[in-house]
C-alpha cells in the first residue's frame, strides 16, 4: 500500500492559507481541510466559500473532512466546488449510501469517518460505497489532541476487513498523528495520515511531511 500524508490546515495560519498550502505542495499528497459547524463538534472553523477559494489557490487536492450536522445536504457541494475527497461522519449522516454516491457522482472520492467509540462492524457493508475509511484517533473537534491508542485494534480490524473484501479503500487516521505515533498507526494498517501540528508546528513543514512519510513507510505492514 502507498503511504500518503495529508497535512491539516486546522493547525496552519488561517490568515495565510495559500502560503501554508504552498509550504507542503511538493512533499504532501493532499491538503486536509477540517470543516466544523459548532453543532456536530464544539468548534467552528471554515466552510464552503473558503474551500472554494482555497481550491483555486492550492496546488494539492483538497481532502475535506466534514464534521457537521446534516452532511447529506451539504457534502455534495464540496465535491461540486472541486474537493478531491469528501468525508462524512457516519454518526451524522441520515442517508449515507445516497450521500456517498452523490459525492462520487460529483467527481470526488467518497469517505466515511467513524469516531473512536463508533463500532466499525456496523458499517462494514458500506465498504463498496466508499473510497476511504477514516478512523478518528481523537475525539473530533480540536487539533493538538493526544493520540488515543485504544483505536489501534480498530485500525487492525479495519485493515483486515478491507483486505478481505478486495475493495480498493484507503484507510485514513486523523488525530494526534506525530513522529511519536505514526509508526504505531502504520503498523496497525493505516495508509493515509492526517497530521496537523506535527507539520505546521514544525520549523520546516515540508521536511516534517517527508520525515513522517519515511517513518510510516518503515513501519507499514
Amino acid at each position: 500500500m502507498a503511504i500518503q500524508i495529508s497535512p491539516s490546515i486546522l493547525s496552519a495560519d488561517f490568515a495565510h492559507l495559500a502560503d501554508e498550502a504552498a509550504a507542503v505542495a511538493h512533499s504532501a499528497d493532499w491538503l486536509h481541510v477540517d470543516v466544523m459547524d459548532n453543532h456536530f463538534v464544539p468548534n467552528l472553523t471554515l466552510g464552503l466559500p473558503i474551500v472554494e477559494s482555497l481550491r483555486k489557490a492550492a496546488a494539492l487536492p483538497l481532502d475535506c473532512h466534514l464534521m457537521i450536522e446534516d452532511p447529506d445536504r451539504w457534502a455534495p457541494a464540496y465535491a461540486e466546488v472541486g474537493a478531491g475527497s469528501v468525508t462524512i461522519h457516519a454518526e451524522a449522516a441520515s442517508a449515507p449510501v445516497r450521500t456517498l454516491r452523490e459525492i462520487r457522482r460529483q467527481g470526488a472520492r467518497a469517505g466515511l469517518a467513524l469516531n473512536p467509540a463508533t463500532a466499525l462492524e456496523s458499517y462494514a457493508d458500506l465498504l463498496p460505497e466508499v473510497d476511504m475509511m477514516l478512523l478518528m484517533t481523537v475525539e473530533p473537534g480540536f487539533g493538538g489532541q493526544k493520540f488515543i491508542d485504544l483505536v489501534l485494534p480498530k485500525i487492525e480490524r479495519a485493515r483486515k476487513l478491507i483486505d478481505s473484501s478486495g475493495a480498493q479503500v484507503w484507510l485514513q487516521v486523523d488525530g494526534g498523528v506525530s513522529a511519536e505515533t505514526i509508526e504505531r498507526a502504520a503498523a496497525a494498517g493505516a495508509d493515509v495520515f492526517v497530521a496537523g501540528s506535527a507539520v505546521y508546528g514544525a520549523d520546516d513543514p515540508a521536511a516534517a511531511v517527508d520525515a513522517l512519510r519515511a517513518q510510516a513507510v518503515k513501519a507499514a505492514i
